[in-house]
């Protein structure tokens, strides 16, 4: 096997930067401040709800005179752009509009976005420097298993793979057989996929007898579901590449927002030449948190000009840190969750990325788990039974004691009792784009 370290370190070496890459701290808060006052006030003039939420919390435009300033302004929510639904948020003409993208609306009215074209070379502009950012040359073929359609993911990345100059291989998401095919027959350099539909497909090729290891890939730049370390090592050896994050939400402008650097693999670096993060208290959210405190993340755009946002409440759970790779850029820490996914058994809070983590940590077990909620009839108490695949290999002697493990673990690490059932490899779903972790089966209220 070979080692894609060394290789990912001299591919990082030649890379040619953007301008804003490399700037100091000092030079892109000035260029912040600028653009977030510009884009406050642009949204003010142009867009209804902002001025109506403006006017309503008691602040004006003029009154943001340092970055700080910004906690002085409202939120932005999903709950406001469902509201707005269709075009309410949008700050220019119809016919300035190039594009219009949407989320799937499963929960709830769909929220709308819409992009001028300068918004849409600037997101092929930093989807272009994500993947840079994670290995991806000028050149290399790029196999593209992101969904296309109204989803964000697949055009986004489909654009920025071609602005940074690779052949793009748009196959879209599910076709898992195809997907293979074309892997073995266009011999591709990188994949973008969500993580779990990345395992997917290693899993399936082991299934036809191929060696995951075998291909020609050697990155995978993987987004729009947490993930955590585990899942990157179970990902890296069994396909023999380096695995990186991208980061984005539609709302706020799709894959690109945040990419993490392959020669550090330590989260990915906001691009805050465009975008302003901030850290809120999840339960309090007027107090703003400092680098390094854990909380909800919210985010500003500085530049787009078809629909801007003012910091918009992600729900993401993470923290900020100082740049690396990339020194005047923070970085996002590892999302733990969503604050709307978190579950909350018996008083204790649970993520379905904390089972994850531990269950990689057994060898027994695999990545590929549910989580089960019940509520039995005649009881008050919540049940949270953990279903999650053994390994191909394992006996099924081994496989009570490994549950045993799994249970003990998550008792000790999470704080709550859970029931663990162990089932034959292949017999739980399989994703093809984001993957649904958790069945709430209690009854409603």
């Amino acid at each position: 096997m070979t080692t894609p370290t060394a290789e990912s370190a001299l591919a990082a070496s030649d890379a040619v930067l953007d301008r804003e890459e490399t700037i100091s701290r000092d030079e892109l808060e000035a260029l912040q401040l600028s653009r977030l006052q510009h884009t406050v006030a642009y949204a003010y003039d142009r867009v209804p709800l902002y001025k109506r939420k403006f006017d309503e919390a008691g602040v004006h435009p003029t009154d943001l005179r340092e970055l700080s300033d910004l906690g002085k302004f409202p939120f932005t929510t999903k709950e406001d752009l469902r509201l707005e639904y269709p075009f309410g948020m949008f700050a220019v003409p119809q016919q300035e509009v190039a594009r219009i993208h949407a989320s799937s609306g499963t929960t709830g009215r769909a929220t709308v976005v819409g992009y001028t074209k300068k918004d849409l070379a600037d997101w092929a502009k930093l989807v272009a420097r994500s993947l840079r950012a994670s290995g991806v040359r000028p050149g290399m073929k790029v196999h593209n298993a992101y969904g296309y359609g109204l989803f964000t993911g697949g055009m986004g990345a489909h654009a920025g793979a071609e602005a940074l100059g690779c052949t793009v291989i748009p196959i879209s998401g599910g076709q898992t057989e195809r997907q293979i095919t074309l892997i073995q027959d266009f011999k591709p350099d990188a994949i973008l996929a969500t993580p779990t539909y990345l395992l997917t497909i290693a899993d399936a090729m082991m299934k036809q007898g191929i060696d995951p290891a075998s291909t020609s890939l050697k990155y995978a730049v993987l987004g729009a579901e947490p993930w955590t370390e585990e899942m990157r090592h179970e990902l890296e050896t069994t396909m023999n590449i380096k695995a990186c994050d991208i980061y984005g939400l539609s709302e706020v402008m799709g894959p690109g927002v945040a990419g993490e650097a392959v020669e550090t693999q330590d989260g990915s670096h906001i691009w805050e030449d465009h975008f302003r993060p901030e850290i809120i208290d999840a339960f309090d959210p007027s107090v703003v948190l400092g680098d390094g405190e854990p909380g909800e993340l919210v985010f500003t755009s500085l530049t787009k000009e078809a629909l801007p946002i003012i910091r918009y409440r992600t729900k993401d759970l993470t923290r900020l840190l100082p740049g690396t790779a990339r020194p005047a850029h923070r970085r996002m820490g590892r999302i733990t969750g969503r604050s709307d996914d978190m579950i909350i058994l018996r008083g204790v809070n649970l993520f379905p990325s904390q089972i994850e983590e531990i269950a990689l940590r057994i060898p027994e077990l695999s990545p590929h788990f549910q989580l089960e909620l019940t509520r039995p009839e005649g009881q008050r108490m919540d049940q949270l039974t953990v279903r999650i695949e053994r390994r191909e290999s394992v006996t099924a002697e081994v496989v009570a004691s490994a549950a045993k493990v799994l249970q003990q673990q998550i008792k000790i690490h999470v704080g709550s009792s859970c029931t663990v059932d162990v089932v034959e490899p292949g017999s739980l779903e399989r994703s093809n784009g984001k993957l649904r972790r958790i069945y709430d089966m209690r009854p409603k209220a």
